[in-house]
């Protein structure tokens, strides 16, 4: 597909001349409702809601909901009933996503926290550099700050 076939049909009425100045420089279009990765968008962001509405849960390792969670569990289950299956695992999760840098990050990705190539846990990107999480046996699913720099990120779809 090119540039072109991308332009939405009121950029018409900007002329042709417009529409080919943009393409050639490499711009892209805003609009409002339009975006390539709508859907993908969409489920992430159900899923963030759905892990934003298990705040108090308790850990429990092993857990997948939906009164108890591990962190994997929490994962897997906000992503479920927004409408993915994921594996239950935080690596097996990390192996399924498309892998994406931090610049690229937005709510809804999933953030994998490692030690070289170990991932030991992951959460949901809520965005502001905090992800709703299932830290650990007696604490309880909540949103706070990434901790490290140790972290990849990886995007559902």
């Amino acid at each position: 597909m090119t540039a072109l076939n991308r332009v939405p049909s009121f950029m018409a009425r900007a002329g042709t001349a417009s529409a080919l100045t943009i393409a050639a420089v490499g711009g892209s279009i805003v609009v409002p409702g339009f975006a390539p990765d709508a859907s993908a968008a969409t489920l992430a962001t159900k899923a963030l809601k759905i892990a934003a509405s298990k705040k108090g849960s308790p850990y429990q390792w092993g857990a997948t909901g939906p009164r108890r969670f591990d962190c994997s569990g929490l994962t897997l289950y906000s992503f479920k009933k927004a409408g993915k299956k994921l594996p239950r695992t935080a690596a097996q999760q990390y192996n399924k996503t498309r892998h994406i840098s931090s610049r690229s990050r937005r709510a809804g990705d999933l953030v994998f926290f490692h030690s070289g190539s170990y991932v030991y846990h992951v959460g949901i990107y809520a965005g502001g550099g905090k992800i709703w999480h299932a830290p650990k046996t007696g604490d309880v699913v909540r949103l706070q700050k990434i901790w490290t720099r140790s972290v990849w990120y990886g995007r559902v779809s």
